[in-house]
């Protein structure tokens, strides 16, 4: 029997297309692909010079790797959008070093799906306590504070629990498709006010003389990218040092090839799709949709509001997506159909002082973000019979 090897990798581009698509093609979410982790490397979007130091771990059997978890050395909070400063604070009270820190989570994505990753024929609950081990020692030897696994995958969270990780959990938006037939069959589900004030939302951009057109596959041009990185940009550069631009133009023009195949574009135009004034950036996978970045030209009333997610929704429906997720932050997505959630992250901290208050506290904030959750979604306007809403007592995001 040849002896398992442990390699921490600075690239992703040190492990082989091939031996990464076989770990991960049970579940090939774009986010957790190996062309979309080395396009983030390759472009300059996730660099030690941005604070992103990639420090993937392999798990090899001979010249075969069974075992993988993608880690980034970071130093600092950004680009994550699970917000640790409180604990950067405490740790700093206490005299201790917050950062770096090492962080498992497809960088820039606040996207559910994180797991080590293992091969179909290997033991992923006896895999994942030695590679927290690993990890473990790694930290420990570099003097690393502590170790964060972001939008954790539902399935690998109890096993990484089992092993001693700590579980935070934070919320996010979600549409579920209720087996509607048509955009419309999606409004009947909010009361009267509601279904109004969409209606509206909707006509005050056809009057702004827009058309939102989704664009895909072969549609989609390398000029059309560049016009996102420059609506991605200028929305970002709104902001001023909140603006969360990570993502270089490169990352958007270089290959364009290997982007189409999980894009959606939703271009308001006002005649060629081709040359929008607005524009979103969605991603797409079998059933389930993710809302990215947008930008625009213009002041339009409600504009975003149709380009980011009444455009993307009714292209959901249309074509059988399950789940819209269109990204962290803004409580005006409750008004439109977005149901609040919880997900995980899970946490080690490698000193004794720190963990123990850490420990202590965690059981009641989550409590408290589980009663959070219930209260924002017993507010949300659809109608007494639309669908339940499920029990989000277990704390998944599923």
């Amino acid at each position: 029997m040849v002896e398992l090897t442990a390699r921490w990798h600075r690239a992703m581009e040190e492990i082989p297309e091939a031996q990464w698509h076989a770990l991960t093609a049970a579940d090939p979410i774009p986010f957790y692909s190996w062309r979309w982790l080395v396009r983030l490397e390759r472009s300059g979007s996730v660099v030690p010079r941005q604070g992103w130091q990639p420090c993937h771990l392999g798990l090899w059997n001979g010249e075969r790797l069974i075992a993988a978890a993608p880690l980034y050395l970071k130093g600092h909070s950004y680009g994550e959008f699970v917000f640790d400063q409180s604990f950067a604070q405490l740790a700093g009270q206490l005299g201790h070093r917050y950062y770096p820190k090492l962080l498992g989570m497809s960088p820039l994505s606040p996207v559910l799906g994180y797991r080590f990753f293992t091969a179909p024929d290997q033991d992923a609950a006896a895999l994942t306590p030695l590679m927290l081990e690993l990890i473990d020692g790694f930290c420990r030897e570099h003097r690393i504070f502590s170790c964060n696994f972001l939008y954790v995958d539902p399935s690998w969270r109890p096993l990484a629990e089992a092993a001693g990780c700590h579980t935070w959990l934070n919320q996010q938006s979600l549409w579920s498709n209720q087996s509607y037939g048509s955009f419309d069959d999606y409004l009947a589900s909010f009361n009267a006010n509601q279904r109004r004030n969409i209606k509206r939302e909707r006509k005050a951009v056809q009057a702004a003389g827009l058309t939102v057109t989704p664009v895909v596959g072969a549609e989609i041009s390398p000029r059309l990218l560049e016009r996102m990185h420059h609506f991605y940009a200028q929305h970002c550069a709104r902001w001023g040092p909140w603006g969360s631009k990570y993502l270089t133009a490169d990352f958007f023009e270089q290959d364009a090839e290997e982007l189409r195949s999980s894009l959606v574009l939703f271009s308001a135009h006002r005649g060629d799709p081709q040359d929008p004034v607005a524009m979103s950036l969605c991603v797409h996978h079998q059933e389930q949709l993710w809302g990215r970045y947008w930008g625009s030209d213009v002041e339009v009333d409600n504009l975003h509001f149709e380009v980011c997610y009444y455009a993307p929704i009714a292209w959901a429906i249309a074509n059988g997506v399950q789940q819209f997720d269109p990204g962290a932050g803004g409580s005006h997505k409750r008004r439109r159909g977005f149901v609040a959630r919880p997900h995980a992250s899970l946490h080690r901290w490698y000193d004794e002082g720190f963990e123990t208050i850490l420990r202590r506290w965690l059981p009641e904030a989550n409590a408290e973000q589980l009663a959070e959750i219930e209260a924002i979604n017993a507010e949300l306007p659809f109608t007494a019979s639309a669908p339940s809403l499920g029990d989000l007592s277990a704390g998944s995001a599923a």
